[in-house]
């Protein structure tokens, strides 16, 4: 498996730690991914990771460019994960147009998988850059 940037948190750790074994490697994974996008955009800058509603979170404290995103698996869905976006943006209605049926959406705030989905990687990190750039973009089509 590639080799996973550091943990910030020991409790984000702890949480990986805490997920069944197959599902750890599938959080780990769409964990680098956001780590990945964020490096490979320079105006979304240095993420903080930490836990919000005892999710993984990734947040744009540096620049404030984005929305956070967080990640997780539920006890409640044992074959499915998902990565969370703020349900009071646009974000998933905008993915929705762009990507339609591409992705299982939780209503307005995530995208689901499933334990054995083939990530679409480049449409998921599309997803994710258009998250960590949120508020940024949001001001540059603001009027003022």
């Amino acid at each position: 498996m590639a080799k996973y940037t550091a943990f910030q948190c020991d409790k984000v750790k702890e949480k990986f730690d805490s997920y069944p074994k197959e599902i750890k490697e599938k959080m780990l994974f769409l964990r680098q991914l956001i780590f990945t996008v964020a490096t490979r955009v320079q105006t979304i800058g240095t993420l903080e990771e930490t836990l919000k509603w005892n999710e993984p979170s990734y947040v744009t404290t540096q620049t404030k460019s984005g929305s956070t995103v967080r990640i997780d698996w539920k006890k409640a869905h044992p074959d499915q994960y998902a990565i969370y976006f703020n349900c009071k943006t646009t974000l998933v209605a905008t993915f929705k147009e762009i990507y339609g049926n591409l992705f299982i959406y939780g209503g307005n705030r995530s995208i689901i998988f499933n334990k054995n989905d083939n990530i679409p990687v480049e449409a998921l990190s599309d997803c994710v850059a258009m998250a960590l750039t949120y508020h940024s973009r949001k001001k540059r089509k603001s009027p003022l």
